[in-house]
């Protein structure tokens, strides 16, 4: 039963966490919000769920760090949408970040392997 457990980002998750996922997102090319929220939804097999309440307020705190750059658009379905992609700090941060969450996630790892 526990591998059906969700996970809403931000409340569940360690910090700067939902950083890094949108970080990794826009890695792969210009998105918009809610096809933010889907990759992460798909790329975590449905097990990670980003609420809107905390993914627009990271967005706003990673342009303004300079991570990310924004221009209004059109989305697939016609509606006015904000486009976000990374600037060449939100790509070293996503290389700073993700290494840091190697060495977490395999020292979290190492502690539960132990008997």
């Amino acid at each position: 039963m526990g591998d059906t457990k969700k996970a809403t980002v931000v409340g569940d998750m360690l910090p700067g966490t939902l950083d890094m996922l949108i970080l990794k997102a826009l890695s792969r090319g210009e998105a918009h919000g809610y096809s933010i929220v889907q990759f992460i939804h798909g790329a975590s097999r449905d097990v990670l769920k980003v609420e809107e309440g905390a993914l627009y307020p990271a967005l706003h705190r990673l342009e303004v760090r300079g991570l990310l750059r924004a221009e209004w658009g059109t989305s697939e379905n016609n509606r006015r949408a904000k486009y976000y992609r990374l600037t060449a700090a939100g790509r070293r941060e996503l290389e700073a970040e993700a290494a840091y969450w190697d060495r977490v996630a395999a020292a979290v790892t190492r502690v539960m392997q132990t008997a």
